[in-house]
């Protein structure tokens, strides 16, 4: 593991001290969400596992502390001209929140194809919402226009001294909660949690380590620090870390800062979420999830350690985490679909639903196939969908259908 070189004081423009000012400043006003020991995730990763449970937050998400150290600073004249931003998530939330609470008009512009509920959300904090362009790219383009055309604030979501100190009081309220944390790990988009979590963290305890995340598809402040030339794209659970192409400012921070950067994958991620909810009882979004995927990833990495993670945003769409959850199902052998071949005669599927009563196995579903298949004529294929208690439940049902004679093939998930 690679030693981070601490920064001198005033190689970066934000301080520890600038941090604990912008804790006092945004008090009152943010939820000071609680940091817990997970008792059962950290028997499953070796670790000693803290949550930061920043999807407590009145929008879900702790975007709400760097917007809202921004808007707290601005003059007078620029907060009665008003705040434009491009955003598609989380900031645009946060800031259309406070910006509303504080009487600041707040312009968001976000791309065309951004989820009717995020525009819905974002407008019902009364802000003005501008739908621009097919990509992040050309509505941030729109929105810096806006910002001269009508002379408007720009508040960036993460490359920005204010925004950065807003985000470090997370790291602040973490080591004052659980003193023992050795290792923040904390995930990364454009840079700005790690960046203001990274320098609290690093001026109160030299020696903590520092692990920054990013999704495997989109690995751009990592394939930036290692001279990489790294795809960033696709369709990640993490869409609220997608980001392709890291902030300048928070790229240096991260470099000064970080021990390691890790990658995690999408099913680790799809795990992580289904871990938080069935186990923690909270609702989290993919990127919210990044730092317990990393520990399920690189379990060597974090033994024995007092691991730190944020959960840093809980908008996730609600079919989305459905579809997560069963996966997760299918994935840990609880829900199956298994492929039998049959003859197309009476009583064939009651023989076959006997052997599922026998080994207490619920069946939720069967698809038949007669038509689209190379068997003979008389052959029929039916899919059987199924719920079972774990992985090894399953297996004694597979071996009881094939002690009956009957071809069984599981229908796997990629």
């Amino acid at each position: 593991m690679a030693t981070a070189v601490s920064p001198a004081p005033d190689a970066l423009p934000v301080s520890l001290a600038d941090i604990q000012t912008a804790a006092t400043r945004i008090a009152g006003s943010i939820v000071r969400t609680p940091t817990l020991h997970s008792q059962t995730l950290s028997q499953m990763t070796g670790a000693r596992v803290w949550l930061k449970f920043e999807n407590h937050q009145f929008t879900a998400a702790y975007k709400e502390r760097g917007a809202l150290n921004t808007l707290l600073q601005m003059s007078a004249d620029a907060r009665a001209k008003g705040v434009i931003a491009a955003s598609a998530g989380n900031h645009a939330q946060g800031l259309a929140y406070h910006g509303h609470r504080l009487g600041i008009p707040v312009t968001i512009v976000m791309p065309k194809p951004t989820p009717t509920v995020k525009v819905t959300q974002t407008e019902s904090h009364q802000a003005t919402v501008i739908l621009e362009g097919e990509t992040f790219d050309a509505a941030y383009a729109h929105a810096r226009r806006l910002e001269e055309e009508r002379g408007l604030t720009f508040v960036h979501p993460f490359d920005h001294p204010h925004i950065i100190a807003g985000q470090g009081t997370v790291a602040l309220e973490m080591l004052a909660d659980a003193p023992n944390i050795d290792t923040l790990v904390i995930p990364i988009g454009g840079g700005g949690l790690f960046s203001g979590m990274g320098t609290a963290a690093r001026a109160l305890k030299p020696g903590i380590d520092l692990v920054g995340v990013q999704a495997e598809l989109y690995p751009s402040m990592y394939a930036a620090l290692k001279q990489l030339d790294m795809a960033c794209e696709g369709d990640t659970l993490a869409e609220g870390i997608a980001v392709k192409r890291p902030g300048e400012l928070t790229s240096r921070f991260v470099e000064a800062l970080a021990d390691e950067l890790l990658l995690v994958s999408e099913r680790d991620l799809e795990r992580a979420v289904s871990l938080l909810l069935q186990i923690e009882k909270t609702v989290v979004e993919g990127a919210g999830s990044a730092g317990l995927a990393a520990l399920l990833a690189h379990p060597a990495r974090f033994k024995g350690r007092e691991v730190g993670i944020v959960l840093c945003g809980g908008n996730i769409d609600t079919r989305l985490l459905a579809n997560v959850l069963l996966r997760d199902l299918a994935r840990s052998g609880r829900l199956a679909r298994l492929r039998v071949r049959l003859q197309d005669r009476p009583g064939a599927l009651f023989h076959v639903a006997r052997i599922f009563d026998e080994q207490h196995v619920n069946i939720i579903e069967v698809y038949h196939q007669r038509v689209f298949t190379s068997l003979p004529a008389k052959g029929l294929i039916t899919d059987i969908e199924c719920e079972t208690r774990d992985q090894a439940h399953l297996d004694r049902l597979i071996d009881a259908l094939r002690a009956a004679h009957y071809k069984v093939s599981m229908v796997e998930l990629a």
